[in-house]
């Protein structure tokens, strides 16, 4: 590890603590409905909207209700953006014209985009026109994420409140999280783009002469805009096929520093709106510390394995080292312009965050180095996570720490003076095992079948990890890939798009229903024999059962690889 290694992990953790507490504060007032400096313009806003929509705020509604809303925007929203896609040609804004899309790709973008997963099976500039990249994919990087924050503020609320019935009302919950958060920061995040050098217009692409003489496309459009978006809300799908390592996506270390810290605020400040909203900032600074030390762990083990370079390249007496004539290290699928550190950090962070954009190719890290983003998808990315998703898992995760706490001590189990009981253990435990289920078994399917192993660019055991990664990446909503597997077909875009869906919502109703569980109970006071959730105990605690969870479902899949070799060797089916 060399000191420009060091500084940068450390610039980039400290930048995150320093804005993660005052976000946290400022969203706990939002949903709380507190005054804020943006009151002025926004209330008129909020207020003409649920005249609109016909939305009465002040009505809140129990868990199923919260769900049952969640789930029915969620599906409107899914069958618009299909049908924008399948009549793209017809639809004004698209300058180069584009046609329809076809109905496998279009139902697997539109399952990507409404469970914020943004994987990307197509060619971006290609494929999709202004208006659907705009109308389509930019709007939907809102409103899942906003949906995600909605759920994790429901599930704060099902833990603070006392003997209630309620969590809130998701279209009040929905609206501030857009015009309060998303909105204001993606406007200023957006302008800073634009001075950067990221494009935002509607021009026709660009015909230009090489000084080879070939012609080349330079592809423009609304860039800016559907990139600020894409990282604030834990997105991660591009304006173009390169995503974050492309010049117009990502023109300067201003830019990369800047998308970087977007993948972790919203999720960093949430553990404090966390704290907030309990009453006791240190349970807030308690999970802060879990994820931080998590994402700590993957960066260095990541960074070491990357800039240690290639041990068969090594046996040949090739020089790795960094000198002033090479930058050292596996470069291989590397950015030249951000260098191995840097992508070290945007792999592990995008992995942790359920966000998906990369600046490197993560099928060229090196085995350890590649092992680091796979492993964080198998541990639900409850590592800041998702925009709301990733604080929900943990909380799960803190659920399940205070039962083994409880067990080992002999006394029923409480987090926040709730006591945990049979029935948030089941919830806890359904929550925990569909997310291998999901990974496992349509892996299974696609390594055992034809059209599943068509797709495999690479044969042999990487050509397995490819597969298991596509789907990982689809369960956990992340869609970054291991980009060798041709994933474009018709098996690929259903089946994948079908993980999405199960991944998200399959997920989210457990979640759901402990908070729904939880809100009926009263406060139990602290006594002597309260295992406290505030401090290191519980975090190193906390920190083993989420490797352990996560290490259930990363072994399952390693055995899953030769199982599945010996079924395709019997059907006749070899790599």
């Amino acid at each position: 590890m060399n000191s420009n290694a060091i500084i940068q992990i450390a610039l980039f953790s400290l930048i995150i603590i320093a804005i993660s507490v005052p976000l946290g504060v400022y969203m706990a007032k939002v949903f709380a409905g507190e005054r804020t400096f943006l009151d002025p313009v926004l209330v008129p806003a909020e207020r003409f909207i649920y005249r609109l929509c016909g939305v009465e705020p002040a009505t809140e509604q129990t868990w199923i209700e919260y769900a049952t809303s969640l789930l029915l925007f969620s599906l409107v929203g899914m069958v618009t953006l299909y049908a924008l896609q399948r009549l793209q040609g017809w639809l004004p804004l698209n300058p180069q014209g584009l046609g329809a899309i076809s109905t496998d790709s279009s139902f697997n973008t539109a399952a990507s985009f409404i469970t914020n997963t943004n994987w990307q099976s197509y060619t971006p500039e290609t494929t999709m026109s202004y208006l659907t990249q705009m109308a389509g994919l930019a709007y939907h990087n809102f409103v899942s994420a906003a949906a995600g924050l909605a759920l994790a503020i429901a599930v704060i609320r099902g833990f603070v409140r006392r003997e209630g019935k309620t969590l809130g009302n998701f279209w009040y919950d929905l609206t501030r999280a857009t015009l309060w958060i998303l909105v204001p920061i993606c406007v200023v995040f957006t302008l800073i783009l634009i001075w950067q050098g990221v494009p935002q217009n509607f021009s026709a692409y660009t015909q230009v002469k090489t000084l080879e003489h070939a012609t080349q496309t330079i592809g423009q459009g609304p860039v800016a805009s559907q990139i600020a978006i894409k990282q604030l809300g834990t997105n991660g799908g591009g304006f173009y096929n390169a995503n974050s390592a492309h010049p117009y996506e990502n023109p300067t270390g201003l830019t990369d520093l800047l998308e970087l810290i977007a993948i972790f605020a919203l999720g960093a400040g949430l553990t404090h709106t966390f704290g907030q909203m309990a009453g006791d900032r240190r349970q807030g600074w308690a999970l802060f510390a879990a994820m931080g030390l998590l994402f700590l762990m993957g960066v260095l083990v990541a960074n070491w394995s990357e800039q240690r370079g290639n041990p068969q390249f090594a046996k040949l007496g090739i020089d790795q080292s960094a000198t002033t004539t090479q930058s050292g290290g596996n470069m291989e699928g590397k950015e030249v312009r951000f260098g191995i550190v840097d992508s070290a950090i945007w792999a592990t962070a995008t992995t942790d965050a359920s966000n998906g954009s990369v600046n490197a190719m993560h099928d060229s890290f090196t085995p350890l180095g590649g092992l680091v983003p796979l492993l964080n998808l198998h541990l639900g990315e409850v590592v800041f996570g998702g925009v709301g998703t990733g604080l929900a898992g943990m909380i799960v995760m803190a659920v399940l720490t205070v039962f083994i706490a409880g067990l080992m001590v002999g006394r029923t189990p409480e987090y926040l003076g709730k006591k945990i009981q049979s029935r948030e253990m089941k919830l806890a435990m359904l929550y925990i095992l569909i997310f291998p289920a999901v990974i496992l078994l349509p892996t299974a399917v696609a390594a055992t079948s034809k059209l599943g192993l068509a797709g495999i660019a690479n044969p042999g055991p990487h050509g397995f990890s490819e597969m298991l990664y596509a789907y990982s990446s689809s369960a956990a909503n992340n869609g970054s890939a291991f980009a060798g597997l041709s994933a474009n077909t018709p098996f690929y875009n259903w089946t994948l798009g079908f993980v999405m869906l199960l991944g998200r919502f399959m997920m989210m109703i457990p979640v759901l229903a402990i908070a729904g569980s939880l809100v009926h109970k009263k406060g139990v006071p602290e006594s002597a024999g309260t295992f406290p959730t505030n401090g290191s105990v519980f975090v190193v605690l906390l920190i083993a059962v989420v490797l352990i969870v996560g290490a259930l479902t990363f072994f399952a899949s390693w055995a899953l690889g030769p199982v599945v070799e010996h079924l395709a060797m019997m059907a006749g089916h070899l790599y």
